[in-house]
């Protein structure tokens, strides 16, 4: 990596490190408040337009302890550990939490933080899950509303048509630049590793976005071009909610195999889709809603002219991927259930794929690159046969 490319990207990793440090020193430099939002349905565009920091809050690297007895072992990783994260007072820097609903157990982890922190503003939206049914596009405006409605409650002020719209054109932007590295590294032509791209899109869900789109444009200026090489070209998908652990994407790489595109949250998901800039902002940030299912498909969401098993194999075909790594979040019930259709379409498309499950706690590396490894083999044998 050049030292140009390592100096641009060095500020975005401190943040996806430390988020918390960062949203301290924002509140600190501008006086601001600062929202606590969850995966993945929030529109933050609403909360930056009333001058508040929308912050995506990450799994902490700390391990669980004093909040474990507070959601059961059976909800996921990234839930029962933000339950652990309000026990440790880790989430007071928030003045406010908003959820736009997601799955039943992270409503478990904003229980818990409303019962830790009955003093802050805590909004729940629930947004329909069934994309296609006559009434789910007046319903969705409904709720997009109540958002703004609550969020300028929240703030003490007004949000204008014109602070959300430019707060869209910008949040647009940032987006645009990051699927540009994503096709970048889709063509082979990206030097980053997955972990890098991971970086680029937490520190994202962190930062105030006009300094995040200056860093990030930084970033394309330094990056270089990488040329195609003979590792096997693997595509990620899954992890719905958080960020998959460093470790595991480089055990992952070390292997010898390269990332080239994924449908994680922090990756492609998030970016995939643009708010209209051609109507009034509520009724576009509610066509944001409903079209992000179809760009990304998420099994937490009904929308019958889009499957997600479909959408990874033109993902794959479009990249040159060569094989499939599923990261699987222990407990994510969603993501358990739509897996035998993924799986069952994989196969039959003759994409050689492996289920990989994933804990808070970390997996066993060893035991990762064994699997990877035999994965890899498996990709090369049979390219030799075809060959």
């Amino acid at each position: 990596m050049s030292e140009a490319l390592a100096s641009a990207l060095a500020p975005l990793a401190e943040v996806a490190e430390d988020p918390d440090a960062y949203v301290v020193r924002w509140k600190q430099r501008t006086g601001g408040k600062a929202v606590g939002v969850f995966p993945m349905n929030f529109p933050v565009e609403i909360a930056h337009a009333a001058g508040a920091l929308p912050v995506l809050i990450q799994e902490s690297r700390e391990p669980d302890s004093i909040g474990r007895n507070l959601l059961a072992e059976f909800y996921c990783g990234y839930t029962r550990n933000i339950a652990d994260s309000a026990a440790k007072g880790k989430l007071d820097i928030y003045d406010g939490f908003f959820n736009a609903d997601h799955c039943i157990q992270l409503l478990g982890a904003v229980d818990v933080i409303r019962s830790e922190s009955p003093e802050k503003p805590m909004f729940y939206g629930h947004l329909p899950t069934s994309l296609t049914d006559e009434e789910t596009p007046a319903e969705a405006r409904k709720m997009m509303q109540a958002f703004l409605d609550e969020i300028a409650e929240f703030a003490g002020g007004p949000i204008t048509p014109e602070a959300l719209a430019a707060s869209i054109a910008l949040f647009n932007e940032n987006r645009r630049l990051l699927r540009e590295l994503f096709a970048a590294r889709r063509a082979g032509d990206a030097c980053f590793t997955s972990e890098q791209m991971q970086i680029l899109v937490k520190s994202s869900m962190v930062m105030d976005k006009a300094e995040h789109t200056a860093a990030l444009r930084e970033v394309i200026a330094a990056a270089a071009v990488a040329p195609r090489d003979d590792r096997v070209r693997l595509h990620l998908s899954g992890h719905f909610c958080h960020a998959p652990k460093p470790e595991l994407l480089g055990a992952i790489e070390e292997c010898g195999a390269i990332v080239v595109d994924d449908d994680l949250y922090t990756g492609s998901r998030y970016i995939s889709t643009d708010v209209a800039t051609d109507c009034d902002p509520v009724t576009a940030i509610s066509q944001w809603y409903l079209q992000r299912d179809a760009a990304v498909p998420c099994p937490t969401r009904v929308q019958h002219e889009s499957d997600w098993e479909d959408h990874l194999v033109r993902s794959v075909r479009a990249s040159g991927a060569q094989g499939v790594i599923v990261l699987m979040v222990k407990f994510c019930e969603p993501h358990m259930l739509y897996y035998p259709e993924l799986r069952k379409t994989l196969e039959a498309h003759g994409i050689p794929h492996l289920l990989m499950e994933t804990e808070h706690e970390g997996v066993p590396l060893e035991a990762v690159r064994t699997r990877v490894e035999a994965l890899l083999e498996r990709i090369r044998r049979a390219e030799l046969v075809s060959s």
